[in-house]
């Protein structure tokens, strides 16, 4: 059965991928523990209407509790595959048990996992 995280928000890309730059990547299914988040706009050309795909953003691959054992490299996977962008954002994590709560986020390049630290007020 396996251990699952919930994973909730998202790190954008900037610029947003092209069709071109994802439309063979493996971030575009469900098969990794991120997936890109795709947007399509109809755009109007000489030649007719026109579909137009970006990917402005990763986000979870499902919207339910998941084995998460990837997460962190996954996101640094994604990173690494598309040079020339710039990810910012975080993933939230909470694990089945109490208190397992963690943060995926991107800094200078890095996908890095965080964890809180608790902190007890001064008692009286």
């Amino acid at each position: 059965m396996g251990y699952k995280t919930s994973v909730d928000g998202e790190i954008t890309i900037q610029p947003p991928l092209t069709w071109r730059e994802f439309k063979d990547s493996p971030f575009a299914a469900d098969d990794l523990d991120v997936k890109l988040r795709v947007e399509a706009e109809t755009v109007d050309t000489d030649e007719g209407p026109l579909m137009r795909k970006t990917a402005p953003a990763l986000v979870p691959s499902w919207s339910e509790a998941y084995k998460a054992y990837n997460l962190v490299a996954h996101v640094q996977k994604a990173i690494d595959a598309f040079p020339g962008h710039t990810f910012t954002g975080r993933l939230d994590c909470e694990g089945e048990e109490n208190g397992d709560l963690w943060r995926v986020v991107v800094r200078d390049g890095r996908a890095e996992k965080v964890t809180p630290r608790i902190v007890w007020p001064d008692e009286d």
